[in-house]
């Protein structure tokens, strides 16, 4: 049995136990060719409050520790021994648990009530999995289903050990249960990933690189039915198979009421929008956040016993986006069928082929019906998955192992910002150019086993963007060679003879091999990489977009 640590509360009354034998449960162990099997029998009643299994662990200096973030939007990078986690600020972790700040959910999208930030150089934490990399080998500390909790896995230099953690909160223990499935797998680095999805049991849907274009990086929620066909018109003209145009944010009356459409932004209706994309032979792509609805929705007026509450009865704040939102109980009967129906409008009816599913993370926030917030989000992405069927799906804002060989692309960085600079005093899923760039690096491995990696847009206009010639390439560059669905929010009408040059090279469909990235420096990420048979060198530092010579 693996040193345990457990604090839990049985017959009314706390307890902690690090031997996994105890008067009100027992733990039993299985063991197999580097998968491990936790299993709880629990003579009463028993929630866990803590559940940590240690792994005796020597690191070296020279390694390098990878850890993957939350959910799709927040940071995901490698780190050497001698860094701590400084992306969260201490004044940010602070503010957003004031409870004013707490009340319009600013923070909510990331792990602040889950987990506790370290502060100390040598400690690091992500979620499913992560590893230690050797030169170019590596071992995965990974969870092989977040269906029995979300996994933790901890790296603690300063204590010779990585410790697999799990979030059980909410979930009473009757009987015989599982409590942990993981793995710990060694090898070259695409091999290890190789077995690690191998025994996941997960296959990509897709297996094509897609190019294609989203309104949301040019005119956010202001788009118009006009500024859509005349965008469309430009992208048909380019003499270049665009496969898919997508109408993000700002269609919908509000959020929540995905059938009730701005009549005067767009005057014809959706369906004719969808038919206007198809007749320019591409797939045409829609923006939902299916499990959210915000105060001006006609679900919060008439139904809000389909909303999300508290332990205390009252409705649970999701995030401050759009003056605050809240999370749809998809367990509802009711609210199940109605997000089954918009589904099936705008999928049947409407004739969109793929659903850009954003703010997924709403449906796990709190535990409910017995249930942790893992297993939520598993269950909400087999839901989304049967109201979808085959069409395709564009997952954003997700926790991402929940989304494995369920969704088609994914978003496995923050949003791009207009420029490059990061700012200050945010949380890890703000918009952040240099922390979606080291995410498209460091969660490359992604691309082609759990799902086809979506790095976000790169942009190439000249107005309404401060980023300089320089950085709009290199973005391009980097999206070119590490992602999967490559989007762009410009419209092409626009572009020098230069600028069109750069798109169409960035989406014309290469045969690419990632030899090796890594921080080769402070700041600076060095790509090796096959391109067509060619070997080819990029090298830039992230923090400002400067190629490196």
């Amino acid at each position: 049995m693996k040193k345990l640590f457990i604090a839990y509360t049985a017959n009314g009354a706390s307890f902690t136990d690090e031997s996994g034998q105890t008067d009100h449960f027992t733990v039993e162990e299985e063991s197999d060719g580097g998968r491990t099997r936790l299993y709880i029998n629990a003579k009463v009643p028993v929630s866990l409050q803590k559940f940590q299994v240690f792994l005796p662990y020597e690191f070296k200096k020279e390694q390098r520790i990878f850890v993957n973030g939350y959910q799709s939007w927040t940071d995901s990078r490698e780190y050497s021994l001698d860094e701590e986690m400084t992306e969260l600020s201490r004044f940010t972790e602070r503010y957003v648990k004031y409870p004013i700040v707490k009340r319009i959910g600013l923070g909510k999208s990331g792990d602040y009530i889950i987990c506790d930030y370290p502060r100390r150089k040598g400690t690091f934490y992500g979620f499913s999995y992560g590893y230690v990399r050797t030169g170019e080998r590596v071992e995965i500390f990974g969870s092989l289903s977040e269906r029995c909790g979300f996994t933790v896995v901890r790296f603690e230099a300063c204590n010779s050990r990585v410790v697999i953690e799990k979030d059980l909160e909410g979930v009473t223990f009757s009987g015989r249960a599982l409590l942990a499935d993981f793995a710990v797998i060694g090898g070259e680095y695409d091999e290890a990933f190789d077995k690690y999805f191998e025994m996941m049991g997960v296959k990509c849907r897709q297996s094509k690189a897609k190019c294609g274009y989203t309104t949301w990086y040019n005119y956010y929620g202001s788009i118009t039915q006009d500024i859509v066909m005349r965008d469309l018109e430009s992208l048909s003209r380019i003499g270049k198979k665009i496969d898919i145009f997508q109408i993000d944010d700002g269609y919908q009356k509000a959020i929540g009421d995905w059938l009730e459409t701005k009549g005067e932004k767009f005057p014809n209706g959706m369906k004719a929008a969808a038919d206007a994309i198809h007749e320019k032979n591409m797939l045409a792509g829609l923006w939902l956040a299916p499990f959210g609805a915000t105060a001006g929705s006609s679900v919060y007026k008439n139904h809000k016993d389909w909303l999300v509450r508290d332990e205390k009865g009252k409705l649970y704040v999701a995030g401050p986006n759009w003056g605050t939102f809240y999370a749809i109980d998809f367990y509802n009967k009711e609210a199940a069928e109605y997000i089954r129906n918009f589904f099936r409008v705008i999928l049947d009816e409407w004739g969109f082929d793929m659903v850009k599913l954003d703010f997924l993370y709403a449906a796990c926030m709190l535990p409910m019906h017995g249930k942790s917030r893992g297993e939520i989000m598993c269950d909400a992405m087999d839901f989304i998955r049967e109201c979808v069927g085959d069409k395709l799906i564009l997952g954003c804002g997700v926790p991402l192992m929940p989304a494995f060989g369920k969704v088609d692309f994914c978003r496995i960085g923050a949003d791009v910002d207009l420029c490059w600079k990061r700012k200050k005093h945010r949380i890890r899923e703000d918009v952040s150019t240099p922390n979606t760039v080291n995410c498209t690096v460091f969660r490359r491995h992604l691309n082609g086993r759990a799902f086809l990696n979506d790095p976000d847009v790169f942009l190439l206009r000249d107005g309404n963007l401060k980023m300089n010639p320089e950085q709009k390439k290199l973005l391009a560059k980097i999206n070119g060679l590490l992602g999967s669905l490559l989007f762009v929010s410009d419209n092409v009408d626009d572009y020098s003879e230069e600028q069109m040059k750069i798109f169409l090279d960035t989406i014309s469909e290469k045969d690419v091999k990632i030899k090796k990235a890594q921080f080769c420096e402070k700041n600076i990420i060095e790509i090796e990489y096959l391109l067509n048979g060619k070997d080819g060198v990029l090298k830039f530092n992230s923090e400002t977009g400067e190629t490196v010579k």
